[in-house]
């Protein structure tokens, strides 16, 4: 493979900045885009610059970030106008190659190398998307140009907000193995604990350690950080339809207050079976397992998951495989509520991979089939199952 130039584009405080433009007042003042406090949706999806710079981060509490930022101004999302602009960016970078690959609302891999005699260097590339977002949108992005997907996207981290950023074979090492080994993609806030044990505390510490003694504390993700650290990401840039098929389909539930019965339980796992089963038959497809996560009302999660006998997509068959789940690894009652649940299907297969079983149900699979079609003609949920209960929402 030759040398390519790779483009991450990143848009600047998304939500935030989308905000700005259909509410000027707030032009000038730390604002946030939060979910809704008084249905426990009250986490920081998004913040401006004002914002951030008071210390309020993506993902804490509301409370939190207006005890950091007392005049913090609070905006409700609008996902769809969010989307819509999205879609306005994309089409912006499509101008310069067809090889584009969000892999985000706010953040798309650009592959340009086919495109620089036409439209210059990747730098020259990235300043024009740059001042076309902001001539055509009101937005401003960041852009990290490189010859790797992973460096490129570190490219657009490194400097905030509006800029252009080129890391190349010469300069990686001086611009990337300053910074903590936690700023690396692919390094979590577990493995950055764990390397800082063993004296890693910067990229370049990391660098320093060859492969044997990556894979020996960390298997196959150590074997992916030593080439990342190096460079040696090979990972292609991906158009629409070339992207890999999901590997899993889950939906999770935050509960309007915390589950401490078992029929509270049992009514939330069927709204997410229902809503997961619906997905898995629109795309033709099947699970051969299925996982369940429980978070308690102090953020502790655990993940759990089981293989079912044969595949399926039939709402009581994952509905069934989830309680169990449930019911070995969580003693529902209130003295272990429950805040969160999601159920996942996870080892997809389309249908008719599987071999024919003999105990398979057509009938059913076939009436829920009809239920989704009814579903989507009168609106979602016009036909439920038995047992669902009302006043969940799904997120």
């Amino acid at each position: 493979m030759g040398e390519r130039t790779i483009l991450h584009v990143d848009m600047n405080a998304f939500y935030a900045s989308v905000e700005t433009l259909s509410h000027p007042e707030t032009a000038g003042r730390p604002m946030a885009v939060c979910g809704d406090a008084e249905k426990r949706r009250g986490v920081i999806l998004a913040k401006n610059e004002l914002a951030k710079a008071a210390g309020v981060k993506t993902g804490e509490a509301v409370w939190q970030a207006q005890k950091k930022c007392p005049g913090l101004l609070l905006l409700p999302p609008h996902h769809d106008v969010y989307r819509a602009f999205s879609r306005k960016a994309n089409a912006i970078y499509s101008r310069f190659t067809d090889r584009v690959e969000p892999v985000s609302i706010d953040e798309s891999f650009l592959d340009v190398t086919g495109s620089m005699t036409l439209y210059g260097s990747g730098r020259e590339m990235a300043d024009a998307i740059r001042a076309a977002v902001k001539r055509e949108l009101g937005l401003t992005v960041s852009v990290g140009v490189s010859f790797c997907k992973l460096f490129a996207k570190m490219g657009s981290d490194y400097k905030k907000p509006d800029a252009t950023t080129v890391i190349t074979r010469e300069n990686f090492r001086a611009l990337l193995y300053p910074l903590p080994v936690g700023d690396l993609i692919s390094v979590g806030r577990v493995t950055a604990r764990r390397l800082q044990e063993i004296g890693v505390r910067t990229i370049g510490d990391l660098a320093r350690l060859e492969e044997p003694v990556l894979r020996a504390k960390f298997g196959k993700h150590g074997a992916m950080l030593f080439r990342a650290v190096r460079g040696l990401d090979d990972g292609p840039v991906r158009r629409p339809d070339e992207q890999e098929k999901a590997k899993s389909v889950g939906n999770g539930m935050t509960f309007a207050h915390n589950l401490t019965t078992v029929e509270e339980v049992r009514a939330g796992v069927m709204r997410l079976c229902e809503s997961v089963g619906a997905r898995l038959r629109r795309t033709g497809e099947k699970c051969r397992g299925v996982q369940v996560t429980i978070k308690d009302p102090q953020f502790r999660v655990i993940d759990r998951q089981q293989q079912l006998e044969r595949p399926t997509n039939v709402t009581q068959e994952l509905y069934r495989a989830a309680l169990q789940i449930i019911e070995r690894n969580w003693a529902v009652g209130a003295e272990k509520p429950i805040r969160l649940i999601t159920v996942t299907a996870i080892n997809l297969a389309e249908a008719g991979e599987e071999q024919l079983c003999l105990f398979a149900d057509p009938k059913r699979e076939k009436l829920e089939q009809v239920r989704d079609r009814l579903n989507e003609k009168f609106g979602k949920g016009a036909v439920k199952p038995a047992s669902l209960l009302q006043n969940y929402e799904i997120e």
